[in-house]
């Protein structure tokens, strides 16, 4: 296992990151896991075991059962809390009212003490904003996670699911009025859907943002077990498919990694999570599982080694089409680049 930096921090995390879904299964989780705290505790030793030292979470899985679970888990197997990163998230809704969802001071005082005592800890490493609230006012969002920081509840906060105009406004406040600022972006990012190579990608190199990878193998699709024009008949995908992609060009990404896992002996799972890890933008992949044999499995990615020519392979039958102005740009400034 290997660490790497948090964006523009000091903190180490593990460039593989153990994800909490499949924790609890309560409401529209339930097809995700539905994992007790005996199998928790088993895939938290599993993962510590193997070097994993970053743990996500976030107070909406299974309305806050995970969070539970994970606290729980910590304790149970004897791990030093001090140890590990923790990482949560506020946003969506936590009950009926008008006030138990958003971004507000409120909402986001009011969960950040929910989620310190369901995880059983006294500060939380990276809170993270869910999403963007439209509803709330950007600065009074930053400001109250600027308290958190400040009181100690909370050591560094992330942001997720925002678009770059969002996240580069956010980092020009908090700079401006010398607030803690956001130093990750948790993102949808696989293989088979690189849209964030466009604009946000970008971004994250020249603001020295870290990126953490939801759903890396694309809601189970590059797990290697789902065949073209049939549908799947369980795991994720069938109940909780939130994925959009291009599903037809996902499969002809997989024509190119069945053989090459099938050479290098490794899975599908493997060799899609391992090209992540090969993106210089990314400094975590989240990984979940419901069963040992996945976690185990996925825990193997990072023996994966390309070659120059596989990974050139993987780039051709996964590479983005180009949209303005990006096609513009690179006619028009290709002498520029590299230079200086």
């Amino acid at each position: 296992m290997r660490y790497n930096l948090l964006g523009n921090t000091g903190l180490k995390v593990s460039e593989l990151c153990l994800g909490t879904m499949t924790f609890g299964g309560t409401g529209r989780f339930a097809p995700i896991g539905n994992l007790g705290q005996e199998s928790v505790d088993g895939l938290m030793r599993t993962a510590i075991d193997a070097g994993v030292n970053f743990i996500d979470t976030a107070n909406v899985y299974s309305f806050g059962q995970s969070e539970e679970l994970t606290g729980q888990a910590i304790r149970n197997i004897g791990v030093n809390r001090d140890e590990l990163v923790i990482a949560t998230k506020v946003f969506r809704p936590m009950g009926p009212g008008p006030n138990n969802q958003g971004l507000s001071r409120k909402h986001i005082m009011q969960q950040a003490d929910a989620s310190l005592k369901r995880l059983q800890t006294d500060y939380i490493d990276l809170y993270q904003i869910h999403a963007f609230d439209p509803l709330t006012p950007l600065e009074e969002t930053l400001d109250v996670l600027n308290d958190l920081v400040r009181s100690g509840k909370v050591r560094y906060i992330g942001a997720s699911n925002l678009f770059a105009w969002q996240l580069m406004k956010s980092l020009c406040y908090s700079q401006h009025n010398h607030l803690a600022k956001f130093v990750s972006l948790q993102a949808y990012y696989s293989i088979a859907s690189r849209e964030m190579e466009r604009e946000l990608i970008p971004l994250l190199n020249d603001q020295q943002v870290g990126l953490m990878v939801w759903s890396p193998l694309a809601g189970g699709l590059l797990s290697g077990k789902y065949k073209r024009g049939q549908a799947p008949e369980e795991g994720r995908l069938a109940g909780f498919d939130i994925i959009q992609l291009n599903k037809e060009k996902a499969f002809d990404i997989l024509d190119v990694l069945h053989p090459m896992a099938e050479a290098k002996g490794a899975t599908v799972a493997q060799l899609s999570l391992a090209w992540l890890l090969h993106q210089r933008a990314v400094s975590s992949v989240i990984i979940g599982a419901n069963k040992p044999a996945q976690l185990t499995d996925n825990l193997a990615a990072v023996n994966v080694q390309f070659t120059p020519e596989e990974l050139q392979q993987l780039d051709k039958v996964s590479q983005l089409t180009k949209e303005y102005p990006a096609w513009v740009l690179e006619n028009v400034a290709a002498d520029r680049v590299g230079q200086g």
